[in-house]
Parts: structure tokens; sequence; C-alpha cells
């Protein structure tokens, strides 16, 4: 636990670490200044990151209606929960929260975007529809707060080849990928099989539209 008489620590905008403990684990919790100008992201770091194997790494797009009010519409609340429970259970690793809710396009036009799923369009159109790209999130950042943690070879936590592809260009040597299988249910299963039909993510899709995977 951090000694709570010592400053608060500030490197390159970093504001932390606060001691938080969880159900999953112990973790220290760093903000960072969020460079589009929204609210600050946050790391949470588990363990000692000064090791010579890949920390385990997920780079958690926000999702307030999966992560917070449990919707069932993503898969995002329940990726949230494993990620923090594999990180809590390892040796060390960093969970960024980073603040691009919608695939980048924000609250209020992901509510609007749910409005034209709900007329039949699939998850990348309505973006595209309402004039954004299909994944607005830049992971330029991400890479920025890795490395301000120490943090140059990871093990990432996803099955979307494109987070993996956006971090090794800024540098980050992303030895593997670990998968997250994440149940399927009634309200998603759709949402997941366009993740893996439109947006190339490393998915398992089984009999009767069932489907599995990570974002």
């Amino acid at each position: 636990m951090p000694d709570k008489k010592q400053p608060l620590h500030r490197t390159s905008g970093r504001t932390g670490g606060a001691f938080l403990p969880t159900k999953h684990g112990e973790f220290t919790a760093y903000a960072y200044p969020n460079s589009g100008g929204g609210e600050a992201h946050l790391a949470l770091v588990h363990g000692n990151l000064h090791t010579d194997e890949p920390v385990l790494v997920r780079v958690h797009s926000e999702c307030l209606t999966g992560d917070t009010l449990g919707s069932l519409r993503c898969d995002c609340g329940p990726q949230l929960e494993r990620a923090l429970q594999e990180i809590g259970a390892a040796p060390a690793g960093v969970l960024l929260y980073m603040r691009q809710e919608g695939r980048g396009i924000g609250l209020a036009a992901k509510i609007e975007a749910y409005m034209l799923q709900e007329t039949g369009t699939d998850t990348y159109d309505a973006n595209v529809l309402l004039g954004y790209p299909p994944d607005g999130r830049d992971y330029r950042q991400a890479a920025d707060i890795l490395r301000d943690l120490g943090v140059r070879r990871v093990a990432l936590l996803t099955n979307n080849p494109a987070k993996s592809s956006a971090l090794r260009a800024e540098g980050i040597d992303v030895a593997r990928e670990v998968p997250l299988e994440i149940a399927p249910g009634q309200h998603n299963w759709r949402y997941l099989a366009v993740k893996r039909q439109r947006f190339g993510h490393r998915l398992r899709l089984r009999a009767g539209g069932a489907a599995a995977g990570a974002q």
C-alpha cells in the first residue's frame, strides 16, 4: 500500500498511485489526462511491472451501458470483469480503462446507434450512417501510458487483431494475444457475430448463432 504521506506522483501528466483494493485483487490506480479533452484515462496496475516476462495487459474502452449498467446488448461488462480477474490473479498486469465510449463516438451517438440497430442496422453500419467510422478508437495514448509505466512487452487480453496491430505500430511488443471467452446471450449474439464478420475479431461462433469472444 502506498505511503499516504508521499506527495502525488506526476509523470507525463500521470496522477497517482492510489491503493485500490478490489474483489479481484489489489491494484494501484493512476489517472492520465485525456488528450482528446474528455474524462481522464485510468491505469490499474497489479504486481511488479519490472519483469522480463510479457506483462498481462487489457486495453478496455469505456462502455457505460455495459460496464456500469449491466447492459446485455454487448459483452463489455463481462469482458471488464474477466480481465480484472485474470490480471488480479497474474504475477503482474495492467488494465487501461480508456475513455473511448461507443468505439470512439461518445455516449449520445452510441444511443443513436442503438436506435438504428433496433431497425435492423448492424453495429458497423450504424456508426457509418451517423457519419462516424465503424471503429474510431485510437490506441496511441494507450501505448504512451504503457511506456510511462515502463511496460514495453505485453500479453494482450483481446481477440481484436486491429488492437494488437495498433499497439505494435506504436512500438509496443505484443508477444501474444490472450483471448477472453465470454458466453453469448440472446441479446448480444448478433453483435458478436458482426464483430467477427465485419470487424475481423477472432471469435468462435457455434451452431444456432451463439458466439464468444473479446472486444
